[in-house]
């Protein structure tokens, strides 16, 4: 089995919990993405299949072993005739790692806007280059990661091209759980790349506090994705990060929002 697929399944355990599997090392920190992935494939595990996720916020309160699962406790907030709602604690031995709440909700007719004319950029022609930061948990021989910079200081654009490079089944869900574990990985670094530096570098205390998901249309996984982000903002330690999933087709299919901590490595303030 791939051990992407296998990353982003979870297993019953009973009375609306959910446990998703170790990603390995044992003692390396948890991957954001695979805590985000994982809560969101909990929560759809509740939830009619007509219904669609919407829209995910989900706050980070600890850091997570990388080698042990992780449990996820579902709260069935609500249930109506096109919509639900979700809440999914993530915790490892009793410890909570991650809060969130999701919306799903059926398809409606209306108004439709978000395509561009095309997606800037041709990823074929650029070297395949992982992730911008090491990133040890990831099963980077199944994905296909390409990295792009342009401009400087507040003008800085990170454009990240990524595709799935095993064979995918035709489940909506499951082509979403892709995204949302890809699209994770360091997309709080642009904050830190409009000073001149990089998560790579390791110059700061860094990680992701918060992050928000919309998601506007289908993603197909196993087919070129631009990640397209730059970072409007930053003060006292933290700062945020706005970015849009752009398919193949130019259609928008997500627009992600993250804080996250860019402090510089000195001790923390006493009082």
């Amino acid at each position: 089995m791939s051990r992407l697929l296998d990353l982003l399944d979870v297993a019953d355990r009973g009375s609306d919990t959910w446990r998703g599997r170790a990603s390995g090392p044992e003692g390396k920190r948890a991957y954001g993405g695979q805590l985000v992935a994982q809560s969101l494939a909990a929560a759809a595990r509740t939830v009619d299949g007509l219904k669609a996720p919407t829209a995910m916020h989900l706050q980070f309160l600890r850091g997570g072993d990388a080698g042990a699962p992780v449990d996820y406790r579902v709260q069935r907030v609500y249930d109506g005739r096109t919509a639900a709602s979700r809440r999914v604690d993530a915790s490892q031995d009793e410890r909570l790692l991650t809060t969130a709440t999701v919306s799903f909700a059926a398809p409606l007719p209306g108004p439709e806007h978000g395509r561009l004319p095309m997606t800037p950029g041709e990823p074929d022609t650029l070297e395949r280059s992982g992730p911008a930061g090491p990133a040890p948990s990831m099963p980077l021989d199944e994905l296909d990661i390409r990295i792009t910079d342009d401009g400087s200081g507040e003008a800085f654009v990170r454009r990240l091209w990524w595709r799935a490079t095993v064979d995918l089944p035709d489940d909506p869900l499951l082509h979403t759980l892709v995204a949302v574990y890809v699209t994770d990985v360091y997309l709080i670094d642009p904050a830190l790349q409009v000073h001149g530096h990089s998560m790579r570098s390791r110059t700061h205390r860094s990680g992701t506090t918060d992050s928000s998901i919309w998601f506007h249309r289908a993603v197909r996984a196993d087919q070129w994705n631009l990640l397209e982000a730059r970072s409007p903002a930053a003060a006292r330690g933290r700062g945020v990060v706005t970015a849009g999933l752009i398919g193949q087709d130019g259609a928008v299919a997500a627009t992600l929002v993250q804080e996250g901590l860019i402090a510089e490595r000195d001790p923390a303030p006493t009082t």
